[in-house]
């Protein structure tokens, strides 16, 4: 099992997310935006501005590049004690 953070995956805050594979982890930190969304809490609106951007970039692999980065980062973790 491996821990990263809401900051690491892209968010606002420092909750932590932990998951035996990148897609659990991927999956719990969009559930936590939705909850954040649904609170209206700004800093994570910023945040989920930032990933709208990518996702919507000139660059068409801006966001497959990005989460291929973060597996890599979540892959290279290492395994919670």
């Amino acid at each position: 099992m491996k821990t990263m953070t809401c900051k690491q995956l892209g968010g606002a805050c420092d909750m932590e997310f932990h998951a035996n594979t990148f897609d659990e982890i991927s999956d719990m930190s969009k559930q936590h935006g939705m909850e954040m969304f649904q609170k209206n809490e700004e800093a994570h609106l910023q945040a989920m501005h930032k990933m709208r951007e990518l996702m919507h970039s000139p660059d068409s692999n801006a966001m497959q590049e990005w989460l291929k980065n973060k597996r890599a980062e979540f892959d290279a973790l290492p395994d919670n004690v």
